[in-house]
């Protein structure tokens, strides 16, 4: 199995701290990776990496400014992890942390030294090259609110400053008693509430003046030496709030900031209280800000026609051309790393003002399902954590439909039967609806569940009829206008549920208990007409073979998945080797006995059901594989998501030729190349070959062959090709 696509996840908007660029790479944080992208000598942003050991939210990340190779990152696991990006690997972790890092540094007496930040402190010191010993910072500790951000001075060793919750700064310089809680801008008429520090950096060619951003306050310069505000800069109106800042490293005394609500960023100097530039360059409000200067050629006089557009790995997408509301000022060169709160993350190119790279819309949660739409094999819908839909289309990887969000998480979906262009979903908090995409509006909701709804099911068969199925033991199914409900009762949460795809009024669930039950809809029975017991823990999903009648398969928290014949009433085989809990399941819906699973243990395996061999392991995702889908007029491509917030397309080309034979032949593949005779065939076959090809001169030929009854070759015939 081949991995052929690749839709990374967006940024996201929780932490302060989730991108960051060093020379010609930058990186950004969904929930649980950190995506690496890297300039190469053909001046396009490639995909290098996608590290993915944290196991709870990413907080934070920082680059090593010694080592370009090198950078750190914090967790809501408590951990602090060393990453080596060339070799794609972790070089030291810290584990237990005792609370959450908030913000990570490299300290700059040692390259080999990381400091890091929870709460109200201390800054703790740890050399990841020694024994692992810690060390806190002195008199970094009992900070009376919340440390939102820390910087360390790139240039001055021991110099310091602290962000905080409260609106306030605390500076430390080494060698002298430190200013805690100083310079908290003044109330705001009207605003009752505290005014926190959003962003702060140090001036790169000053060893005192520091850029603080405040939420309501705007952006202040400050001289940390003598502890005055220099410059309050001036915000175009009152409704005006800036999120996030980034100095301009190739124009000293030059910064860009990113507006909150919208997408703007703005271009000031210090010596100027009012922006110089601005340019409109999304509708959503900034997140993260991060300005650098890559080692690239593109803006070369003698090379006109480089363009530095992404490759195909992670493809720039078509966007709206920026409004610049100042394009008489020319911009200084560099690149502008922007994250978004819808999780967007882009590349803006000063000097072309105009993206280079453009990831919109991206999940920045676990996706837990994907489908491609019945009708229309290039769009796929996806369901996440983060409350949204979103249907792309895996040509382009580009978003061309989004649901607007705001529906808990999203466990479940289901497109309608043929080109009715509306997805049936399921969730954690507001039950199950129908979106239609076109109108980008819900236009049915069902609300029969007390608590959350795991799963549904469109019937294709019967378009009319919807299932959802959740914790409070029921699987409901009704009309689509929510009429006719049908209620199964379980003895436990059901998580699983699926039509058949020959009987119309038969549909299977996966319980709590590990049971499947089976009911026959057309009766006024509540009761199963079918119970398949033999997992020993929760079965989280229910398929149906679209290809053998009264064959199912379920995957089960005990990492195993099981094959049920309907007709005789038992379980004809065990699939054993996911090593956690099952989540996808996949029938391929051109050989029959083909079925892929995902897991909790990262992988994706594909399985021949009648001897329970496992012919492939693919271990690309770097967290939990949810969701598997394919589509009619594709068989032998897929796509999975995953907790780390991707969406993978694959091949099954690779290995279907070996698949097919074995389907044929009745036999394992080994079996079939290790048999009595089959050697000694291939290698006559193999001599022959060669003798031919000593007779002919650029004409190309094949041999037609015959065995006879014993598997002895009996016939060679070779027919030339002109």
């Amino acid at each position: 199995m081949k991995q052929v696509g690749l839709l990374a996840a967006g940024c996201q908007p929780w932490n302060n701290d989730v991108c960051a660029a060093s020379g010609n790479r930058f990186a950004y944080c969904s929930t649980l990776a950190i995506y690496i992208y890297k300039l190469d000598h053909y001046n396009e942003f490639k995909l290098e990496a996608i590290m993915s050991e944290h196991k709870k939210t990413i907080t934070a990340l920082s680059w090593n400014p010694n080592d370009p190779d090198v950078f750190a990152s914090t967790g809501a696991d408590n951990q602090v992890i060393i990453w080596n990006i060339a070799k794609q690997k972790v070089i030291a972790c810290l584990g237990n942390t005792n609370a959450v890092p908030n913000s990570v540094g490299w300290v700059l007496s040692d390259k080999e030294t990381v400091a890091y930040v929870s709460g109200c402190g201390p800054l703790y010191i740890w050399n990841y090259r020694t024994n692992g010993s810690i060390t806190n910072y002195k008199d970094t500790h009992n900070f009376t609110s919340d440390v939102t951000k820390f910087r360390l001075h790139s240039k001055k060793i021991g110099r310091m400053v602290f962000g905080h919750a409260d609106g306030s700064i605390s500076i430390f310089n080494k060698g002298q008693r430190p200013s805690k809680h100083v310079l908290r801008p003044e109330a705001i008429d009207g605003c009752e509430d505290n005014d926190p520090v959003m962003d702060l950096e140090w001036d790169p060619l000053s060893l005192d003046y520091l850029l603080v951003v405040h939420i309501h306050s705007g952006v202040r310069l400050i001289d940390c030496e003598s502890l005055n505000v220099i410059t309050v800069f001036q915000l175009p109106n009152s409704a005006t709030s800036i999120q996030t800042l980034a100095w301009i490293p190739t124009a000293p005394g030059m910064f860009a900031t990113g507006d909150s609500h919208h997408g703007i960023i703005r271009f000031w100097t210090v010596s100027n209280p009012a922006p110089i530039s601005s340019i409109n360059l999304k509708k959503t409000g900034f997140h993260c800000l991060r300005v650098f200067s890559a080692s690239s050629t593109e803006n070369s006089e003698d090379n006109p026609e480089t363009t530095g557009f992404i490759s195909s790995t992670s493809k720039a997408l078509d966007t709206n051309t920026p409004v610049d509301t100042s394009s008489q000022y020319t911009l200084p060169p560099g690149h502008a790393l922007c994250t978004f709160l819808d999780g967007g993350v882009g590349l803006y190119n000063f000097a072309k003002r105009s993206w280079d790279f453009l990831r919109d819309m991206g999940h920045v949660e676990t996706i837990f399902e994907c489908q491609f739409k019945p009708d229309n094999a290039n769009l796929l819908a996806t369901a996440s954590f983060d409350g949204t839909i979103k249907v792309w289309d895996v040509n382009t990887m580009k978003c061309e439909f989004a649901s607007h969000g705001n529906e808990g998480v999203i466990y479940s979906i289901s497109w309608a039967p043929a080109d009715l262009n509306c997805i049936a979903a399921s969730t954690s908090k507001n039950g199950a609806f129908i979106w239609d995409m076109n109108k980008n509006k819900i236009i049915h909701r069902y609300q029969e569940h007390k608590g959350g709804v795991y799963c549904v099911a469109w019937n294709h068969l019967d378009s009319r009829k919807i299932a959802t199925c959740g914790s409070d033991g029921y699987c409901i199914i009704r009309n689509v206008d929510g009429s006719g409900v049908q209620r199964y009762k379980h003895s436990s949460c059901v998580f699983g549920c699926d039509w058949s795809t020959n009987n119309k009024d038969m549909i299977a669930t996966g319980t709590e208990e590990g049971k499947v039950h089976v009911y026959y809809t057309a009766t006024t029975s509540n009761q199963p007409i079918k119970v398949f017991t033999g997992h020993t823990a929760k079965i989280f999903r229910v398929k149906w073979s679209p290809l053998r009648e009264g064959i199912l398969c379920s995957g089960s928290d005990d990492g195993t998945i099981r094959i049920w014949d309907y007709t005789q009433d038992f379980c004809v085989n065990v699939l054993n080797g996911h090593t956690a809990p099952v989540r996808g399941l996949l029938w391929n819906l051109e050989i029959p006995y083909l079925l892929l699973s995902g897991s909790w243990d990262y992988a994706i395996r594909v399985w021949d059901t009648r001897d329970g061999a496992c012919i492939d392991v693919a271990l690309d995702h770097g967290a939990d594989v949810y969701g598997l889908t394919s589509h009619y007029s594709r068989p032998m491509t897929l796509a999975s998501c995953s907790r780390d917030s991707t969406v993978r397309i694959w091949s099954l080309s690779d290995i279907i030729a070996s698949v097919q034979m074995k389907i044929i032949a009745k036999r394992p593949w080994k079996e079939i190349i290790n048999s009595p005779g089959i050697k000694i065939i291939l290698l006559n076959f193999f001599i022959i070959c060669l003798s031919e090809l000593k007779k002919y001169d650029d004409i190309t030929f094949f041999c037609h062959i015959k065995f006879d009854s014993v598997n002895r070759l009996s016939q060679v015939k070779t027919i030339k090709l002109f």
